[in-house]
């Protein structure tokens, strides 16, 4: 096969085998593709889509172009499960849910990915955590994930070699949103642990990349469609995010907020609505309950009894982190050296949050990265973040600022500001239900 052939049939939207895709992969794994012919393969696909059938095949073969893990050969007493998010602002529903699964029975091989733009990442919180390992072998990964039922991890060099390099090339050449590239790269990965089932949080709005119910839906129904004809059962929810997911946005910050939601001190309601459905989708998926409000149940049950707290103590020691760290989490956490309040220009009420500037005004601060290879502070970021509808004034800011410089804290003021609109009166069109549908070949909904 002649690789400007294939992309030439795929520029002129013809259909590829999966003899001529796993011909595209095996040269992107090895290298004979040249960069300008991935990149013209990432825009030939952007422009012209991808079939269910092209997608399923391209994500199997990105998948087998490294190691996947076995974990059936490790005797575990419960189905091996896993969730993922497209990425948001204060989104460490991960952090929090992985733990809160393993204490219900379920075992998390949970293979995250670090920030890029205006989204934060999860192994960027993680790395917040003095030792903690985000990069361990697979022997590794798979002696914490039996021993304590979840590790969370970044993508290893054995794992799907070909999305490392294709993404990267995407980020380069603004093909990052294409929805089949999308799929693949995030199911690759996923299915290369060995998934029995796994549950997507899809989110939409301001601060999505995703930002419209269309693409989003669009998003949501393709990854459940590919991951099916992959062989692992699979639903999607559609989130909120059109305001900041929880009370804190940075990396240390939103650590200390995991600890707070798994310790039971402080539970935010749409942060908890989010996790705690998710998770009870994912029980159900797995076959640990009967029905997803059984296992919302489940998950809820954990975070009251300190079950998931436990378990996530247990996986931060087994991958290096400080023994004392859920206890002691104060002495172990970097701080910043200000904390300010952002007071509103007017007293009145929250009514619109464009979510992406906030994003963007951690990046600034530090806290977040344009490139790759930036270095970020875990530090920084806003903290007690209000939501939509609540009411702000002189003594209620809209969040409190944690930074090293005036000048930072000054310019994050100025950019919040900018990305907040306060009114007179509350919005009466905001929605209290932050999960919007839930997508999944059987289309079975519950309700509470």
């Amino acid at each position: 096969m002649i690789p400007q052939e294939l992309i030439r049939k795929k520029r002129d939207g013809v259909e590829l085998t999966m003899s001529e895709i796993e011909f595209m992969v095996g040269g992107l794994t090895s290298g004979q593709l040249s960069e300008g012919q991935v990149a013209a393969f990432a825009m030939a696909v952007y422009f012209q889509g991808m079939t269910a059938k092209e997608c399923a095949s391209l994500t199997r073969s990105m998948m087998n172009s490294g190691e996947t893990l076995n974990l059936k050969n490790l005797d575990l007493n419960g189905p091996v499960l896993d969730k993922h998010s497209t990425g948001g602002i204060g989104d460490k529903v991960s952090l929090m849910l992985g733990p809160l699964v393993a204490a219900c029975g379920g075992y998390v091989p949970m293979i995250s990915g670090r920030g890029l733009g205006h989204t934060g990442g999860t192994l960027d919180k993680l790395d917040a955590i003095p030792g903690y390992r985000t990069a361990p072998d697979l022997a590794k990964l798979k002696q914490v994930v039996k021993q304590v039922g979840v590790a969370i991890i970044g993508q290893t060099s054995e794992l799907a070699p070909a999305d490392r390099r294709l993404y990267a090339i995407r980020d380069v050449t603004a093909t990052v949103e294409s929805i089949p590239l999308i799929t693949a790269s995030i199911l690759s990965k996923k299915l290369a642990a060995g998934l029995d089932a796994l549950v997507m949080d899809v989110k939409t709005g301001s601060g999505a990349f995703m930002p419209t119910h269309d693409q989003s839906m669009a998003l949501a129904r393709n990854i459940v469609a590919v991951a099916d004809e992959n062989g692992v059962q699979t639903s999607a929810l559609l989130t909120d995010m059109n305001q900041v997911l929880g009370l804190n946005v940075g990396n240390g910050l939103e650590v200390l907020e995991t600890i707070k939601y798994l310790r039971n001190e402080k539970v935010d309601p749409r942060l908890d609505q989010v996790t705690v459905s998710l998770g009870g989708e994912l029980l159900f998926l797995g076959g640990l309950v009967a029905s997803a409000k059984d296992g919302r149940t489940r998950i809820r049950k954990a975070r009251e009894d300190g079950s998931g707290a436990e378990i996530f103590a247990k996986m931060i020691a087994a991958l290096g982190g400080p023994t004392d760290f859920i206890k002691q989490f104060d002495h172990h956490l970097e701080k910043a050296a200000l904390i300010v309040p952002v007071m509103p220009n007017k007293s009145g009420y929250l009514v619109k949050m464009d979510a992406r500037k906030i994003g963007l005004s951690l990046v600034s601060l530090g806290g977040g990265r344009t490139r790759a290879d930036q270095i970020i502070d875990y530090a920084v970021g806003f903290e007690n973040f209000v939501d939509l509808n609540d009411y702000v004034s002189q003594q209620q800011p809209i969040a409190l600022v944690h930074a090293r410089t005036n000048s930072g804290a000054e310019r994050a003021i100025l950019n919040i500001l900018k990305a907040c609109v306060i009114a007179e009166e509350p919005e009466k069109n905001i929605q209290s239900n932050c999960v919007y549908d839930r997508i999944a070949l059987d289309q079975d909904v519950e309700e509470d």
